[in-house]
């Protein structure tokens, strides 16, 4: 049973998907936990020491698709 999912779909340049994925890395690495905000509220979730990342490639004749998860 799920608790809570937010999912989100930004139209970005290539540049500020980048700027976004550096800042999640970096609340990874510092901060230990991830943050989002949904409707005015501040969701922010831990992330355990050790975690499992799955990177997926997909390259189509009209769109290519990276998808990268985290999961603990």
């Amino acid at each position: 049973m799920e608790i809570l999912e937010i999912k989100e779909k930004y139209q970005l340049r290539r540049e500020e998907a980048a700027d976004y994925l550096r800042k999640l890395a970096d609340s990874l690495a510092r901060h230990n936990e991830v943050e989002f905000v949904q409707h005015g509220k501040t969701v922010r979730v831990d992330v355990a020491d050790q975690v499992e990342l799955e990177i997926e490639l997909e390259i189509e004749a009209d769109e290519s698709k990276l998808e990268v998860e985290i999961s603990w």
